[in-house]
Formats: structure tokens, sequence, C-alpha cells
């Protein structure tokens, strides 16, 4: 710490972004998300559904790129916060399960537990959904889009991950999410 005309000046932390990972094969490239927020002067925090934890990407990479282990299960009473408390989150890719339980406040995941706390207390939260037409197409689905959108919910566009006429998948928009935290 400096002192400036009599003042503490106190050191600067980055904005922390919390990034919540779903079981969708797109999550395979998260890493480019983490390397967006990092490039733009991000600390991040990886956490992550159980099943996204089972093969969907890469965690050892991730806990590499950013210094910290990725959650996915509560922490017991005592333990520390791992993680500051999120400037934003970014939910990507999101999945129908994940979006229908967050929208009716189903809290069964650290997951989903962080969502509904982050939602509760103002904080951006920027979603970039990864649902197939059919499962999108649902009553339910559209009906969580529009509850969580109420709740001051950011959403990119969404990703079928349908192969497009040469075969090729599109690209998932994985900066878009934070444009979307960003533009407050």
């Amino acid at each position: 710490m400096t002192r400036l005309s009599g003042m503490t000046e106190q050191p600067t932390r980055k904005p922390f972004l919390y990034v919540v990972v779903c079981a969708a094969g797109i999550a395979a490239d998260v890493s480019k998300l983490i390397t967006a927020a990092q490039e733009r002067d991000w600390e991040v925090g990886v956490i992550a559904t159980p099943v996204a934890m089972n093969g969907f990407f890469d965690t050892a990479a991730v806990e590499t790129q950013t210094g910290r282990p990725i959650r996915s299960a509560w922490r017991a009473p005592g333990e520390p916060r791992p993680f500051p408390a999120p400037d934003a989150v970014v939910v990507a890719p999101a999945t129908f399960n994940t979006v229908n339980k967050w929208a009716v406040g189903i809290a069964d995941t650290l997951a989903l537990g962080t969502l509904c706390e982050a939602a509760g207390l103002g904080v951006p939260i920027a979603v970039l959904p990864c649902v197939a037409d059919a499962l999108a197409s649902h009553p339910a689905y559209r009906d969580s889009l529009e509850r969580l959108r109420g709740m001051g919910v950011r959403f990119g566009q969404p990703y079928a991950g349908e192969p497009d006429e040469d075969g090729g998948r599109p690209e998932f928009g994985w900066e878009r999410a934070l444009e979307l935290v960003e533009r407050g």
C-alpha cells in the first residue's frame, strides 16, 4: 500500500467472474471463454455441474489456466470460501436441465445454488444456452427463459450445435457472454 495525501491507497483487485459449466459437448472449448475473460482483465473461477465434471471438458487444463480448483460440490462448514464473491456470472454452455431447474429455484447442486443466490443478489448474469431445438420448443423451457429474463438474466443467442450444410458446427459465441455482463 502507498500513502497519498495522508490516505492509504488500497490495492485494486481484478473483477471476479464465475463461469458455470454445464454438461454439453461444446463445454470442451470453455478455455476460449476463460482466455477471453482473462484478456479483459477478469479473474476467473469455474463452477461445474457434477455431470460436466465427467469428461465434458479438460478439468486439469482449466485449473491450470485459472490457477484455481474447479468447484462442483458444496464446501464443508468451516472451510474457507475458495473464490471471492462474483462481480459477474456466465453460464456457458447452459443446458435445458440447468435453465429449467434454476428458473424454479431448485438448488440441488453447487452450480444451481450459486445461480439462484447470484440472481437474488443482483449480480450480472449472462447465459449462453446450448439446447437442442426439440428441447428448446418445450413449453417449460420457454417459460423458464421468460422467468429468468424477468429476473434480469441476459441471454445470448441459442445454440443447438446442429451441423451446418458442410457438416461443420457453427461457432459458439463464448465472447458474447462477456459482452452481456459488461454492458452494465
